[in-house]
């Protein structure tokens, strides 16, 4: 067993608070939060999700989601519209002052990463995310626990 220092989840919170307070500091200054960041990324990315595909893509649980939208809804940063061909389907859109905000914050964020991946080899970088994406295999404490997966 590994010291505590040297643990995966210790190892993992020290990269954590390393890193975000910089994208942090971008983020108050749109006065959005960590969670919206990653709403609007995805919405940036894809145009139009359902609230579904959004928790889904950004990890944030359903009940947790609605109030991340009402915020930015509230905010201006995004709409809902209701699909045409199925009416059940609610879409979360980015709105005009969504697609201003992709336009003030995507450079500064580029910027960020790029001083980041400054310091990993292109290969350190695939490699981190080869590792990372094996043990995200292991997705509920009950399989790693019980035997099944480890």
């Amino acid at each position: 067993m590994p010291k505590f220092l040297d643990s995966l989840p210790m190892i993992l919170s020290r990269s954590l608070d390393g890193i975000m307070p910089v994208y942090r500091t971008l983020f108050q200054e749109h006065a959005i939060t960590d969670q919206q960041w990653r709403v609007m990324r995805a919405l940036w990315e894809q145009k139009h999700l359902t609230s579904k595909q959004i928790s889904e893509i950004t990890l944030l649980p359903s009940p947790s989601l609605v109030g991340i939208l009402d915020r930015l809804e509230k905010k201006g940063f995004i709409g809902r519209l209701r699909s045409v061909e199925d009416r059940r389907l609610v879409y979360i859109v980015p709105t005009q002052a969504g697609r201003e905000l992709q336009e003030l914050m995507l450079p500064k964020i580029e910027e960020i990463h790029d001083s980041f991946m400054k310091k990993v080899t292109p290969e350190e970088w695939g490699e981190l995310n080869r590792i990372l994406d094996k043990l995200n295999e292991y997705k509920t404490t009950s399989e790693i626990v019980s035997g099944n997966r480890i």
